[in-house]
């Protein structure tokens, strides 16, 4: 792996008193899966939202590529190359397959979407091209309200890849999905960080799909960044463990999902 695309140095954010983020630092190099984990209140959405761009940073910095992202708005860091799927999926349940995509594509394109352009004509071969990579082409012309929910989840991920990101986020992307479906989806995302040589940042609650996919994995707590490494060195780190389960719990076959032991709040 070469040196670091994404640089974030001593960020911080703060809710009235409260410290949501109190001065972590990490970095993420190109063809990299880093998961951030942590239980509810540590931070890792306002951590998300920060790097995304749709909350202001009090203080640090988030480099990308050499390039400050602080100050930005979302639709700039957009631009800039990165990429975002969301827990509840954001997609066109009356539009097709397809259309999600070319809607997408129209988007990073800067063209308005209006009743005498349909966007069914909007560059449909680049749509299919991005289905195709994640195994959904077949399905192209079906509504979305139509697909398996795992499905959908491919569709939002082809979505997300139409400006080109160098920097994927994935917010809770296996949330409600089975132990197969999981798997799949990461599987994929795997693939086409290798395809792609981008970086992927991803929150998780399910703990046997972090330590299956991440390359490395860091763990907040209470805004604070604890502990950070190869997953079998979190999954023995006994402060992480403490902070998950209390003494006398470790991330073994049965507590490996931790919205069931910690209670899935939002």
């Amino acid at each position: 792996m070469s040196g670091p695309l994404l640089q974030v140095s001593q960020l911080g954010k703060s809710f009235g008193g409260v410290k949501a983020v109190d001065g972590i630092s990490f970095d993420l190099a190109a063809g990299e899966l880093l998961a951030l984990i942590g239980p509810n209140g540590a931070g890792k959405s306002t951590t998300f939202n920060m790097v995304n761009g749709q909350l202001p940073a009090d203080r640090g910095s988030i480099l990308l590529g050499g390039q400050e992202l602080v100050g930005r708005q979302p639709r700039a860091i957009w631009r800039l190359g990165v990429g975002r799927t969301f827990q509840i999926t954001e997609t066109f349940s009356s539009l097709t397959v397809v259309e999600n995509v070319q809607m997408a594509l129209l988007s990073h394109d800067r063209q308005l979407f209006s009743m005498w352009r349909r966007a069914a004509d909007h560059r449909r071969d680049d749509a299919l091209s991005l289905l195709m990579q994640v195994d959904m082409a077949a399905q192209a012309d079906r509504p979305c309200s139509e697909l398996a929910y795992g499905d959908v989840k491919r569709v939002e991920l082809a979505m997300a890849m139409a400006n080109q990101p160098r920097l994927l986020l994935m917010d809770e992307p296996t949330a409600g999905m089975g132990p197969q479906e999981r798997h799949a989806l990461m599987a994929l995302t795997r693939r086409l960080v290798a395809e792609r040589g981008m970086a992927v940042l991803f929150t998780e609650h399910s703990m046997d799909v972090v330590f299956a996919y991440a390359d490395r994995v860091i763990v907040l707590a209470r805004g604070r960044l604890i502990a950070q490494g190869r997953p079998q060195e979190i999954r023995g780190n006994r402060e992480v463990q403490e902070v998950y389960f209390g003494s006398g719990k470790t991330f073994e076959a049965g507590t490996l999902n931790v919205a069931a032991v910690a209670g899935d709040r939002p």
